[in-house]
């Protein structure tokens, strides 16, 4: 899950930036410059990153930096 982590991590890095030097595992929807319009872009680059293509549910739902840690296990991601 390390090599996981890591590209997820990188992934959360180039849609946020820097964002005010908050952890990642504090992300939530809502917060830190985390709007729709970034949601979307987050949820692209995972799918892309991965080569998934997450469930409209999983997308509505995510919400959080842990939450898509464990949508990453349920697509088999480790």
């Amino acid at each position: 899950m390390d090599e996981i982590r890591e590209r997820y991590q990188k992934v959360f890095e180039d849609v946020f930036g820097p964002a005010a030097g908050t952890p990642h595992s504090e992300f939530v929807f809502g917060e830190n410059g985390w709007d729709s319009v970034v949601h979307m872009s987050l949820i692209t680059e995972l799918e892309d990153e991965f080569g998934i293509m997450f469930d409209t549910d999983d997308i509505l739902h995510y919400g959080s930096y842990q939450n898509g840690l464990r949508l990453l296990e349920k697509y088999e991601i480790r």
